[in-house]
């Protein structure tokens, strides 16, 4: 099983942060015996999500997005994926909820 992961920041791009994520799962992905062929960065642009989407879902059976996730105006990671798999993005009460326990 082909796996890669998809590290979505401009601040990985420039430096300014270690991509400690991708560190993790290589890792954790490797100990299951699932072999990693790519790791990309990529920063916070939609078109270029999109197109890196596409090329790691042609190639590899398993993809990992991590990165781009929080709350900030730049964190698109969740809406392009939505956008390209054709999903809305709602929100789910109960999980919110649960979060501010």
């Amino acid at each position: 099983m082909k796996a890669e992961i998809i590290t979505v920041g401009t601040e990985i791009l420039l430096g300014d942060i270690l991509n400690t994520n991708c560190r993790y799962l290589s890792r954790e992905l490797a100990a299951m015996g699932i072999e990693m062929y790519y790791q990309i960065t990529v920063g916070d642009n939609e078109a270029r999500l999109l197109s890196t989407l596409e090329e790691s879902l042609n190639r590899s059976d398993i993809v990992i997005c991590t990165g781009g996730l929080g709350p900030t105006e730049d964190d698109i990671t969740k809406e392009v994926c939505a956008k390209y798999f054709g999903y809305d993005l709602v929100l789910h009460q109960p999980s919110l909820d649960a979060m501010m326990e």
